[in-house]
């Protein structure tokens, strides 16, 4: 995403927010966009960079495949942590991947997710006409009524891009806040609390994408 073409908003005051390095996101766009909604990024890599970051907020970002991102939470101990932090319900932005690992399993590569959430992962089952992967901007459509991470957005008008080939299916549908329909509706994004993740990218989904960050940092009390 290119932050310059969006209006931003006053120079960071310092508050941290962690966004854990899985050697698999897109760090610079995150990072960038949470710079834009005045936040202070920290990217952290171990549990013990997490503690010391003292975060306000906590950010998963991935791109990729599921497992090598559930692998590297694993093997660096920050599995666990995402686990504590979203028990304590601290404000929490899963992005693509980072949504999909908070699940109990996946068929891409039959990954045993993190287990935050029951529920699946699974592959796109479309006629042919609809391409995999869904690639490219739709509109979602918010079911939560009152979402802080639906503020100032539109409640089944705005769109956002996706890159994705499995999309998330919650066991409890009131894990849902939004919807998007590509060939049939799907889970776009999922909140409880202060924990929210997203399937489509709002670092790559310019003004309406960074409102998403906006909300989040107003979360974080930020």
């Amino acid at each position: 995403m290119n932050v310059k073409t969006v209006a931003q908003d006053p120079k960071p005051n310092g508050a941290p927010v962690a966004v854990i390095d899985t050697g698999i996101c897109n760090l610079r766009s995150v990072t960038k966009a949470l710079e834009a909604v005045g936040a202070a990024p920290r990217v952290v890599r171990t549990p013990a960079e997490l503690a010391a970051a003292n975060a306000r907020g906590l950010v998963l970002p991935g791109v990729g495949a599921l497992r090598d991102c559930v692998a590297s939470l694993r093997e660096t101990g920050l599995g666990d942590s995402v686990r504590d932090w979203i028990a304590a319900d601290r404000p929490f932005l899963g992005v693509c991947l980072g949504m999909q690992a908070l699940f109990e399993h996946s068929e891409e590569g039959n990954v045993t997710g993190l287990g935050v959430f029951p529920g699946k992962v699974v592959r796109f089952r479309r006629p042919p006409e609809f391409k995999i992967p869904h690639m490219g901007w739709n509109t979602v459509r918010f079911v939560q009524k009152n979402s802080p991470l639906a503020a100032g957005l539109s409640p089944d008008a705005d769109a956002f891009y996706f890159v994705h080939s499995f999309h998330c299916q919650p066991a409890d549908p009131a894990l849902t806040l939004a919807e998007c329909d590509y060939g049939g509706a799907f889970c776009a994004a999922i909140a409880r609390g202060r924990v929210f993740a997203t399937q489509f990218h709002p670092e790559k989904s310019q003004a309406k994408g960074l409102q998403i960050y906006r909300n989040f940092a107003i979360v974080a009390g930020i």
